[in-house]
């Protein structure tokens, strides 16, 4: 997530109106509200979602075999508009709150106590079901929790500008009572939901809702617990951190509980100018150089100078003290990972699975496990440039672990030992899983980096797949795994540094493209990569390109290499998340490319499967290029089932066990705002979801939203 570059200080890196008959949210809010009040003055949501549902984690308990809505046509009106028979509301806000006792959130800058609070920029979510006595279910499809993450949040010069009266301090040092909010809004909500079987609403009391903030507890698991690179000032045996940060996509384990992903971490850390000369020979300056953390770089928020109290010194990694143990120079070194919560259990501790590797996840996706096979995850790396893995867990899966009496863990038995992979992508359409492991002799004995043990290979990922030779790919993200078939698909959103000397098959398109007359070069609008393998533990595959993102009017023979229409053409896919009840692929939007002619996008497609479409030869100038294309899309195999307010990118989604109810996550409307203008609602970007009648005040706020379809049917069809 986060690819937007708009804003002069990020670090992440057509129609114009809808003439169509689809209601837009704030019609479909104003009907609902004439009719009925909201359940906690606006919190309540629209349902007519039925109750229970038979789908579980096994496979696809309805498939559809087409696509049963109009599309949405492309829009940069301020709303979320959905397909007609349709109906979206707001659940959960920035700021709303998470306990009885909380007081309604202001949205003027004012409020506090944002450990009680949902964070800021909803992101990966994932539905975990009760049943009618709060006890976890698979198949309960009326009362659940929602656990998602809250990446970060909307900034310019240092500050959260939004969360402050009067924009925040951008200048250096920041005070200690803004940057103590900041830190509260990152993390992960489990907040609980249910029906009455017309209305979805937030349960503000529920003994389940919490927050998981960059100050909560978190231990170390996996070959890195104990390294030598994770010991600090608070962790003297580098066994123990805190707080997660971040956190972009999400998964659902098959014994049930959430893995979330630590993307892009580095930017909130700082390290003087003489960084590099302090630590003289250590190995870390290579690697904190390749994991974007150089001496003297500024940090996103400026954390580090709030003080001299321990809140504030971790985020200065600079080497100070005589040793690890007198300061915070290896604190970045325990961010990065795949962290994994139990939802039911608010007493649990996050674990960082240190054996899937450090990078910028995006998220992690699981294949269907098989009983005495081992369980196997996919991830991507969010990064231009970077790289796709997979972990294989050393335990074979016992279906008893499906309902385990500890969740964590079993995570423990199938997350802390296993076998990491990157891949590399063959012209003639194959591929093949590199070990990342002492036992690769590669690694152990490389001249690139030092690697003196597995700890090493888990801390210095990124250097490990390096040293291998893997695929340098589009910035890969959400991966997600179809539960038809097995095959895996991998988010690619764009590369604006690819061109046409560095093409390969696997990422092959470098073009030109314009918005608003200037020109975008690279790999503009992103890819969709498929693999297909014998069994999920082998260490070979065969790959072709599922959809190549691009405008309709695009060249069809370099660039719109998938035949879009305006039905379904997009720019820049990021989420990604395959509905067991029905087998639709979600597909989600992050684009800075194509806003000039529409906001952010939800599609649902039906994916077919690999090879079913042709070898194609691009040209690029004196070099030749030939990639493994999908069939061509149709609106009857992709098609726009939703567009966002100004601003915003379509982040998570999930769904009930029924596929009666979707979830989906909105994320920074109106970011372009400026900070200057924040007094002035007047001249924000967005003023949603205030606009279309939700909560306090008319500053722009990331929530969740649920979608139902008007007769109680199967979403999508």
């Amino acid at each position: 997530m986060s690819s937007h570059t708009n804003r002069p200080g990020d670090l992440f890196n057509h129609e114009d109106s809808n003439p169509s008959t689809h209601p837009d949210f704030d019609e479909v809010l104003q009907a609902r509200l004439s009719r009925r009040g909201l359940l906690r003055g606006g919190v309540g949501v629209a349902g007519a979602a039925a109750l229970g549902g038979c789908a579980t984690s096994a496979g696809v308990s309805t498939p559809v075999d087409r696509l049963g809505f109009a599309p949405v046509a492309k829009s940069m009106a301020d709303r979320v508009t959905v397909p007609a028979g349709y109906s979206a509301r707001v659940l959960y806000a920035l700021g709303d709150p998470l306990t009885a006792a909380t007081p309604a959130f202001r949205n003027d800058g004012s409020d506090t106590d944002f450990a009680n609070r949902a964070g800021d920029h909803h992101d990966g979510i994932e539905w975990f079901g009760l049943d009618a006595a709060g006890q976890a279910s698979d198949t309960f499809a009326s009362r659940g929790l929602l656990a998602m993450n809250h990446e970060a949040t909307t900034d310019e010069k240092l500050s959260s500008f939004f969360l402050h009266a009067d924009g925040g301090t951008a200048t250096l040092p920041r005070p200690a009572a803004e940057i103590d909010k900041e830190l509260m809004i990152h993390g992960i909500s489990v907040v609980e939901v249910q029906t009455d079987g017309r209305q979805w609403a937030v349960k503000p009391g529920s003994a389940f809702n919490r927050r998981i903030t960059t100050q909560s507890p978190a231990a170390i698991h996996g070959p890195a617990r104990g390294s030598e690179h994770l010991v600090t000032r608070f962790s003297a045996d580098g066994t123990q951190s805190r707080g997660t940060l971040n956190n972009c996509g999400t998964g659902r384990t098959p014994w049930g509980t959430l893995v979330s992903g630590e993307e892009n971490w580095f930017g909130y850390f700082f390290r003087d100018a003489r960084d590099d000369d302090t630590r003289k020979k250590d190995k870390q300056v290579q690697a904190l150089n390749r994991y974007g953390r150089k001496a003297g770089a500024p940090s996103r928020h400026g954390w580090e100078s709030g003080g001299d109290a321990d809140t504030y010194a971790r985020w200065n990694i600079s080497a100070k003290g005589a040793g690890a143990r007198d300061d915070y120079r290896n604190e970045m070194n325990t961010f990065g990972y795949i962290v994994e919560l139990d939802p039911y259990d608010r007493n649990s501790v996050l674990r960082k699975r240190t054996a899937l590797g450090r990078m910028g996840h995006e998220n992690a996706t699981f294949a269907r496990p098989r009983a005495g096979e081992p369980v196997v995850a996919y991830m991507g790396d969010d990064a231009r440039g970077e790289y796709i893995y997979k972990f294989v867990s050393a335990a074979p899966w016992d279906p008893a672990d499906a309902r385990p009496a500890n969740r964590l863990a079993a995570g423990d038995k199938y997350l802390d030992k296993g076998t990491l992979y990157v891949a590399r992508f063959k012209n003639d359409g194959s591929g093949e899983w590199l070990k990342l492991s002492m036992d690769n002799p590669v690694i152990a004995g490389s001249s690139y980096f030092e690697f003196k043990d597995e700890a090493d290979v888990a801390v210095f990922t990124r250097l490990a797949a390096d040293a291998v030779g893997a695929t340098r790919m589009d910035r890969p993200e959400w991966a997600g795994v179809n539960p038809r078939n097995g095959e895996v698909y991998i988010t690619l959103t764009n590369n604006s540094a690819r061109t046409p000397s560095t093409t390969d098959a696997a990422n092959p398109r470098a073009y030109t493209d314009l918005k608003a007359g200037k020109e975008q070069k690279g790999n503009v609008h992103g890819h969709i990569m498929r693999l297909a393998e014998a069994t999920p533990a082998a260490d070979t595959f065969r790959w072709d390109i599922y959809l190549f993102a691009a405008e309709a009017d695009a060249d069809r023979s370099s660039v719109n290499l998938s035949n879009l229409t305006d039905e379904n053409d997009l720019s820049s896919p990021d989420g990604l998340v395959f509905s067991k009840a029905t087998g639709i692929c979600w597909i989600e939007t992050d684009d800075g490319a194509y806003t000039d002619k529409t906001n952010c996008m939800l599609l649902a497609a039906l994916p077919g499967q690999r090879g079913d479409g042709e070898s194609r030869t691009l040209t690029h100038g004196s070099r030749q290029v030939t990639t493994h294309v999908g069939r061509t899309q149709t609106p009857a195999t992709l098609k726009r089932f939703l567009v966002g307010p100004k601003g915003a990118e379509i982040t998570g989604i999930t769904e009930t066990p029924d596929g009666r109810a979707l979830f989906v996550n909105i994320q920074h409307a109106g970011e372009n705002t400026k900070m200057a203008d924040v007094r002035d609602p007047s001249k924000y970007e967005s003023q949603w979801p205030a606009s279309a009648g939700y909560g306090a005040g008319q500053r722009p706020r990331s929530a969740t939203i649920v979608i139902t379809k008007d007769d109680g049917g199967l979403i999508g069809t």
